[in-house]
């Protein structure tokens, strides 16, 4: 096809280029810019968005698009009115949200009491709105669905038309929206948040609306009441027992951060032989549990099932497990609990916008925040009560003006020639403003009468009252509390609800938990390699090939023969020690490369494994040997816990390097080595014992400046010659440079 011809009229003709006739300013001309330059110019505004405007919660409780949702059935008659289609809400809160009719939909079902995703529901719902328990029950398409604002909503609306929040114009400027909605509790505490932003999250977990009410009520009476007396735990709308621990519980609420555990609601019918689960975590579904014990009854771990029945149906959720003949089922389901997500954890972090700035806080400081927010609204809805108030003083004060002659006033209004002319005569006659006469112009002729006049003008008195006490009102924080007060008060009647997940004490779960599983105690073969990885090898598995499979420079650095019954202990080189059960790692063999303990065990970022340790009764010590010549000695004991602690803080020093460290039951010799060349001999019982943990110990190698501990090990005597010469009656020494014997020479040349 030819191509078009340009004609001279025409700077640029679709289909046809002429680069001597078409330029682009700085078109091929490249510049040099900094990377910084580039992420603040083209990057900050899209993540400043995503923060600020999509996935962060403000103090209100709400993120954007609930907002626009909640604000646009407000405004359309939906919080006392009927039920109207979805679909016909959606095409109206596209006025403000023009981000598509699915999304808008999808978040007005979690907002649902038909999805069952909040503790207290916001929208009444009709229809099939699915459920948040189940990832397989969808919900209904719009056009099908019923919505309306739930009773609650009353609380979040409440003065809006007073002034109480500041409204902005929508993305058309065709109408305005509030920024904020002027919730009379707090909202961001009673229903869960989550959001994923750009580089920051938010979690945050509902609590009970009474005990948050009862936590506010108590701050606003005295600043320094401490919440957590009230507000134990997070309630969730699937219920659940969650299990309780204090001190973790009151480091969340007070830092925002952390993690807890929610398990399952069952019973156990007799008749039927079925355990039924009833209740399970927020964070999981009927799908997902289902899927976990199938895969555990064909691995052969779980074997006491006889069949298994998803039986959930229009009065609830029910997971039926029917079991063998003789089975105890609470010994099952706590089996269950470990290895499925009968049992799950909850990460919480309370992070919202304060602001307009991101901010982690703990529950006094949310609350905190919100009375200042909330108070600031009350006092705008005073002040805007007060000048409708002054406004009706001022029109009576000039109608009582009247009431001296009101012939007068018939008189100015029937002899004034002009329409125009009658509101400033009435002003010059009567001595009253623009305003005031305007207002009497406008009173009906049958209203100019004595009876009528009187009638109105006998408020001015308790007019004047109401108003200099709601002066004295916005003067007296005290008062302005005791209005919030009253307000919670009222949430408390006309909204609260029992708790629906009950805590389980830690005296509760030890009376439930079960004797100890018993443990295969074959012998077992552990190996550690420097670059974190483990192994667990039978005896027969390693006898039939012992050539690891390692990564590149990766070598071998622990073996230890022991049994599943060990408890395994990986020291790192940020002063953490994290533990283990043998049990709990799968049988391998030397042809692969094994557990990456870090991932595993959840290490830290940048967190590496120095040394690791095996015991089944926590007898010894441990060794530490650090960079600047020092070691430490701590009792192992020092590392047992009566809980299933995972990870435990301050193990070792961290104000030099871990060099190496060493697990011994029995006292014997050890040989460090500088990387200038020297090795010292010295024996455990030289070493004073510290009990506690993250312990710096005693100088052991004296080094000049520049030199450092390279190594350390058990020492064997043979290794090298004169092995006297390294050993010395005072600490610190500095060592001696070995001569090593023939035998090792030859050993280190092949």
């Amino acid at each position: 096809m030819a191509k078009k011809k340009q004609t001279k009229n025409s700077a640029y003709t679709p289909g046809y280029y002429d680069p001597e006739k078409v330029h682009l300013p700085g078109a091929g001309v490249l510049v040099e810019q900094p990377i910084t330059q580039t992420l603040e110019t083209n990057y900050m505004p899209y993540a400043m968005s995503v923060i600020v405007s999509r996935a962060i919660p403000e103090i209100d409780g709400f993120k954007p698009s609930h907002r626009k949702i909640l604000y646009t059935m407000y405004k359309i008659g939906l919080l006392n009115g009927g039920l109207k289609k979805s679909a016909d809400v959606v095409g109206r809160v596209m006025e403000l949200n023009p981000h598509g009719d699915a999304a808008i939909y999808e978040t007005m079902v979690r907002m649902s009491r038909g999805n069952e995703t909040l503790l207290h529901p916001f929208v009444e719902s009709k229809g099939n709105f699915g459920k948040a328990y189940s990832r397989d029950m969808a919900y209904a398409a719009s056009r099908y669905t019923e919505v309306k604002l739930a009773p609650i909503c009353a609380h979040l609306f409440k003065d809006i038309d007073k002034d109480a929040v500041d409204f902005v114009p929508n993305y058309s400027g065709s109408t305005t929206e509030p920024v904020l909605l002027p919730a009379r509790f707090p909202t961001v505490l009673v229903n869960a948040n989550l959001g994923v932003a750009v580089g920051m999250a938010t979690n945050i977990r509902p609590f009970n609306l009474e005990e948050v009410c009862k936590a506010t009520i108590g701050l606003l009476r005295n600043e320094n009441y401490d919440p957590l007396r009230v507000m134990k735990a997070p309630d969730f709308p699937g219920g659940g027992y969650l299990l309780y621990d204090e001190a973790a519980m009151r480091q969340i609420l007070k830092t925002g951060r952390g993690s807890f555990k929610v398990r399952s609601k069952y019973v156990y019918d007799r008749e039927s032989g079925c355990i039924e689960v009833t209740e399970i975590p927020a964070t999981t579904s009927i799908e997902a549990i289902i899927d976990k014990i199938a895969e555990l009854v064909k691995l052969g771990k779980i074997t006491e099932l006889k069949d298994m029945r998803d039986e959930s149906d229009i009065t609830g959720l029910k997971i039926a497990l029917e079991l063998k003949r003789g089975i105890d089922p609470d010994k099952l389901m706590r089996k269950l609990f470990k290895m499925t997500p009968l049992e799950d954890s909850f990460g919480c972090n309370f992070n919202l916008l304060i602001g307009g700035s991101p901010m982690v806080l703990g529950v006094k400081e949310i609350l905190q925040e919100w009375i200042a927010w909330r108070t600031e609204c009350v006092r705008r809805r005073i002040y805007f009560d007060l000048g409708k108030m002054k406004d009706k003083l001022h029109l009576l004060e000039g109608l009582s003006r009247i009431l001296l002659d009101i012939d007068k006033a018939i008189r100015i209004v029937r002899e004034t020639e002009e329409e125009e002319l009658v509101v400033p005569n009435l002003m010059i006659g009567f001595g009253i403003d623009q305003v005031q006469a305007e207002y009497v112009a406008e009173i009906k002729l049958r209203h100019l009468n004595r009876e009528y006049i009187l009638n109105r003008t006998s408020e001015l008195s308790d007019l004047r009252e109401k108003i200099r006490d709601t002066e004295d009102l916005l003067a007296s924080p005290q008062r302005l509390a005791g209005v919030l007060i009253e307000e919670l008060e009222e949430v408390i009647r006309t909204s609260a609800q029992p708790r629906r997940t009950i805590l389980l004490y830690d005296t509760e779960m030890q009376e439930e938990e079960e004797e100890e599983e018993e443990v295969n105690e074959d012998a077992m073969n552990f190996f550690f390699t420097k670059e974190g990885y483990f192994k667990k090898i039978t005896p027969q598995s390693w006898r039939m090939g012992n050539n690891h499979k390692l990564k590149e420079e990766d070598k071998v650095v622990w073996h230890f023969e022991g049994t599943n019954a060990h408890d395994l202990l990986f020291f790192t080189d940020k002063g953490n020690v994290y533990k283990a059960k043998a049990k709990d790692f799968d049988e391998t063999k030397a042809s692969v490369l094994g557990d990456y303990i870090p991932a595993k065990l959840g290490f830290e970022a940048g967190e590496k494994a120095v040394f690791a340790a095996a015991t089944r009764d926590y007898q010894g010590f441990v060794l530490f040997f650090f960079a600047n010549g020092k070691v430490a000695r701590t009792p192992l004991s020092a590392f047992e816990t009566k809980t299933n602690r995972k990870k435990l803080g301050n193990a070792s020093s961290t104000k030099s390097e871990l060099i190496d460290g060493f697990l011994s039951v029995e006292e014997r010799e050890f040989s460090i080595v500088s990387n200038a060349g020297r090795l010292l001999i010295v024996h455990s019982t030289a070493i004073s014992e510290k009990s506690t943990k993250g312990s710096q110990g005693v100088s052991v190698m004296s080094l000049k400046k520049g030199q450092s501990v390279v190594s350390a090990a058990p020492f064997a005597e043979g290794e090298i010659e004169a092995s006297h010469r390294h050993r010395t009656k005072t600490l610190p020494a500095a060592g001696k440079v070995p001569t090593y014997s023939a035998s090792q020479i030859t050993l280190d040349a092949e």
